[in-house]
């Protein structure tokens, strides 16, 4: 008996997402527990399970669609043991294909059945509404699917041969070099400019969400950026003579992040405001700190949460962002991981960024930006030394935040970082 396969529930304030990919074609072998296909939401990606053996009988939700919790995407038939025969769901998938076109649409094919001139007969579907997206002709393709069934590969095979360039027409021998080797081909622009040079990507679920709330931030907040800049030769000499005691000890790396974590909470103990949320007329401070952590993967910028981080120590901050991270490019955050948070850093020194400013995450009113340690001579006590400097950024929400207010709050980062001791007492 066929099962539907449903959308499950996506977490607390999650109505729909995307289908991602399939990562089983219609006709093909499922075992319980195995992945059927990922879909894609605002925050997370994540894989839906068959929930029993069988074939995947039908795809009635193609890749890009939208979908809601609860709705059907597929189906899943029970599967007996075949070899080379075809699957009994896609035969009778093949038949009812059949049965919605004339009677003398084409000739009948070895296995009985009729064979649709234009090929869509043989396609699901979820191919045949791909192949309609990039005006692939059906009766061009040939089907490598049980009875010459034309699958999504075959259709994507197709896009892909027909989207390089063509070879140039050889009409006489090309002239040879020294060695003997004919000389390589310019690439070939086709008649409508540069389209045969171009590859169309589709956008993720994730990056789409970014892109709006990242627009949404800035018409919303009036955001602005001060600029500082901090001494790192105390932490960088602390961590150099510890780092190799405290990993024995906690088994935690000690990294620039705790410093400034602990750093932002002092900070935001002395300005409230910086750690607050504007709703509508009320402005509603927060006396715990959950601080984002800014993780780059393959799909964009996410931000996970370190909870309650002024109750943690320089180990568990660690380790709870080397953990984060870790889930993070391996796609396992969870949407927990993910909700709330009062305020972010984020490091762009990592890649090389020397200064930059960076954009708040909503309903957030501020976020701190690091950026890359570069050695710089600076003046101290009337002498020019050499001195390992970084530049910070903070971006605020004018509408809750002064500058006078904002100047002091980094000032303060600074003064802490740069008295790594005094970190201490900011428990």
């Amino acid at each position: 008996m066929a099962a539907e396969i449903h959308v499950p529930e996506l977490g607390e304030s999650v109505a729909d997402a995307t289908v991602g990919r399939w990562l089983k074609q219609e006709g093909e072998a499922v075992k319980s527990g195995e992945a059927l296909v990922e879909l894609e939401t605002d925050k997370i990606n994540f894989e839906v399970e068959a929930e029993q053996d069988g074939i995947l009988q039908s795809i009635s939700k193609a890749e890009g669609e939208t979908v809601n919790v609860g709705e059907v995407i597929g189906t899943l038939g029970e599967g007996a043991e075949q070899s080379d025969e075809q699957p009994q769901a896609v035969e009778e998938q093949e038949e009812q294909y059949q049965a919605e076109q004339p009677e003398d649409s084409g000739d009948e094919t070895s296995n009985g059945h009729r064979e649709v001139e234009d090929g869509a007969g043989r396609a699901s579907p979820s191919v045949r509404k791909l192949a309609q997206e990039y005006e692939v002709d059906l009766a061009e393709v040939t089907g490598s699917g049980s009875g010459g069934r034309i699958t999504r590969d075959d259709v994507e095979r197709l896009i892909r041969d027909q989207s390089r360039p063509a070879a140039p027409e050889r009409t006489e021998e090309p002239e040879r070099d020294g060695k003997g080797e004919a000389p390589q081909p310019a690439p070939v622009v086709s008649e409508d400019g540069r389209a045969a040079l171009e590859e169309r990507v589709r956008v993720s679920r994730r990056r789409q969400t970014i892109a709006q709330r990242l627009v949404e931030s800035q018409q919303t907040a009036a955001m602005l950026t001060t600029f500082n800049e901090v001494d790192m030769g105390a932490v960088m000499e602390l961590r150099k003579r510890r780092k190799e005691s405290f990993q024995e000890r906690t088994g935690a790396r000690l990294g620039f992040m705790s410093f400034f974590t602990k750093a932002a909470i002092g900070a935001l103990k002395a300005f409230p405001k910086v750690n607050a949320e504007l709703q509508e007329s009320e402005l509603v401070l927060k006396k715990y700190y959950d601080i984002g952590v800014a993780v780059s993967t393959d799909e964009g910028l996410v931000v996970p949460i370190v909870r309650d981080a002024d109750r943690k120590s320089f180990a568990e901050i660690e380790q709870g962002i080397a953990d984060l991270a870790t889930k993070a490019r391996e796609g396992k955050l969870t949407l927990d991981d993910l909700s709330g948070g009062t305020f972010t850093i984020t490091n762009g020194g990592i890649f090389g960024s020397l200064v930059s400013t960076p954009i708040l995450t909503m309903p957030q009113v501020a976020i701190l930006g690091m950026h890359k340690i570069q050695e710089r001579p600076v003046a101290i006590d009337g002498e020019v030394v050499v001195r390992p400097m970084m530049y910070l950024a903070l971006s605020y929400d004018h509408r809750v935040i002064d500058g006078a207010e904002a100047v002091s709050f980094l000032v303060r980062i600074k003064e802490l970082v740069e008295d790594p001791e005094s970190l201490l007492l900011e428990g």
